[in-house]
């Protein structure tokens, strides 16, 4: 019995497995040799000829132009590794592609998919529980070991050259925006450190800022620049002349008629400003235009105004000044101003903005570099160091790092599988192998011989040195928490199951059917051409 159209595509049983398997593996490979001090950058070039240079993993699966269903499944990985723990993207995304290359072996033995599923099940688990015995306390206030989580963080990006320095504001600005919760806990809001750049400049010339910084210029030159106190206004709407929805022709016959025309507009700005001069504010931050009329009244009314500005400084604003946003002039209150105080920076044409009062709080790192390449990745180096920082205040846990952790689970996995009946325990001996693959790759992208590498690691823990990991520099074992080589447990506990999962996610299939439309809404077409979900299959994995 036919069933589907002569042009549909279907792949089954291990074929579908080792499709899927191969596609998730050229993902993981993709991003491997970034991994570490010594990981390699990417280039990343669109369609438009813009280029990005990263090693940061989750960015460059972002980024790829990637037509395969089973990989879009691994860049969740790293986008979910991202969001929940802020880094360790690379780690999670090579582990999920070794879990199914040693997965594949246990397929070819006859291994039913199931058994896998179940054997990787126990060992994340258990993986997760010896994380938490080997994990070391650390107190929120303990800034040493917090700048060694920053500094591992950055180390191997270009952040690395002024790590210490970054490091150091990094824990400052965390510091300054975390609160102990009634019940001890700590919790750190990031929504109250802002992020800014700046070319031109050495990176070590990167600074620690309380409240805000405005990259704008007044849009009058006559306008003051500075207030010890101001009443802030942001606002969520032009001051421009209010166009009509429908497009309109007005016929003048006289030079009369266009004057009053003319009048007219500049009596609707005027009644703008005068709503603007009436509630009180001596500071404006609109969010859209400001015509030129407009600005000229502003300026002889001796308000500072700025245009334009950016949509998450408007919200940053807010937490400083403890303003309220502004969406309509007519329904403005007292109660929607912020009070701040506010200095123009003439050399780097910046705005500071510092809020008034207990109830308002907020930093901004500006961080400077030569170029915009330079500027972008160390941005992004410096986006995951707070987060790592920040997940360490909360979760007050730390590991060594130097493939010290991997190396100690895969032995304590060993040990347990032991414990595991059927066909499980090979499973989870399995997944201690691919815990391993951290220790490889690390000595693989410094160059040194990774088996050396791996026998040196496993003597050391054998012996009991739990944080024994690898020094890529020298290419020697030692303890890598005294070399300060810090990793958060949020992050591991987080790379271990999101690879576990996406791993188990992929074996699951045997399947792979062209369907149709999907979507349970629209058109009642029912036998169309496929919708793209199989649009990768081509390439069988490598379509990337």
């Amino acid at each position: 019995m036919i069933i589907m159209g002569e042009d549909a595509q279907r792949v089954k049983d291990r074929d579908a497995q080792a499709y899927n398997i191969r596609a998730a593996r050229a993902v993981a490979e993709a991003v491997r040799s970034t991994l570490g001090p010594k990981g390699m950058d990417k280039m990343l070039v669109d369609s438009m000829g813009d280029v990005t240079i990263t090693n940061d993993g989750v960015t460059i699966l972002k980024e790829m132009d990637i037509d395969n269903p089973t990989a879009e499944m691994i860049v969740e990985v790293a986008e979910t590794q991202e969001d929940e723990a802020g880094d360790g993207t690379t780690t999670a995304v090579a582990i999920a592609g070794e879990l199914l290359k040693n997965a594949e072996d246990l397929l070819e033995q006859d291994i039913h998919p199931t058994a896998i599923i179940r054997g990787f099940n126990l060992a994340s688990e258990k993986a997760r529980e010896e994380v938490d015995d080997i994990a070391e306390q650390v107190e929120p206030d303990d800034e040493d070991l917090l700048k060694k989580v920053a500094e591992t963080s950055m180390t191997g990006k270009s952040s690395e050259l002024n790590k210490e320095l970054l490091a150091d504001l990094i824990v400052r600005a965390v510091k300054q925006v975390t609160v102990e919760a009634h019940d001890g806990s700590h919790v750190v809001d990031l929504e109250n450190i802002s992020l800014e750049t700046q070319t031109g400049r050495s990176a070590s010339e990167s600074e620690l800022l309380t409240g805000a910084v405005i990259d704008k210029d007044p849009v009058h030159d006559d306008m003051p620049v500075q207030f010890d106190e101001a009443d802030v206004l942001l606002l969520n709407e032009p001051v421009e002349v209010e166009e009509t929805d429908i497009d309109t022709n007005v016929s003048i016959e006289s030079p009369d008629q266009l004057q009053k025309f003319l009048d007219q507009e500049e009596a609707q700005l005027k009644e703008k400003v005068d709503q603007i001069v009436d509630s009180g504010a001596d500071v404006v931050f609109c969010q859209k235009g400001i015509d030129d009329l407009a600005q000229h009244f502003l300026a002889k009314k001796g308000i500072l105004a700025v245009r334009r500005t950016k949509k998450s400084d408007i919200k940053f604003l807010k937490n400083i000044t403890g303003a309220a946003i502004v969406s309509d002039l007519d329904s403005i209150e007292d109660a929607a101003l912020g009070r701040a105080s506010i200095r123009r920076d003439g050399d780097d044409e910046l705005f500071y903005v510092e809020g008034i009062g207990e109830d308002v709080h907020g930093v901004t790192l500006l961080l400077r570099g030569s170029t915009d390449h330079v500027v972008d990745e160390l941005e992004r180096g410096v986006q995951d160091a707070l987060d790592v920082v920040a997940s360490t205040v909360a979760d007050g846990r730390v590991l060594a790092g130097g493939g010290a952790i991997e190396v100690e689970l895969a032995s304590r996995l060993r040990n347990y599988a032991d414990s595991v009946s059927g066909r499980e325990q090979l499973a989870v001996e399995a997944f201690a192998d691919a815990l391993e693959l951290v220790p490889r790759v690390l000595a693989e992208n410094a160059g040194l011989d990774s088996i050396d590498t791996l026998v040196d690691l496993r003597a050391a823990h054998e012996e009991g040195q739990v944080r024994a990991g690898l020094n890529v520099f020298t290419g020697e074992v030692e303890d890598a928490f005294d070399a300060g080589v810090v990793e958060t447990a949020h992050a591991k506990e987080q790379a271990v199951a999101s690879a576990s999962e996406a791993a188990n996610l992929v074996l699951k299939i045997d399947d792979i059917i062209a369907a149709g439309d999907l979507s349970t809404g629209g058109d009642d077409d029912e036998g169309g051409a496929p919708a793209g979900g199989m649009g990768g299959m081509g390439g069988m994995g490598g379509a990337m």
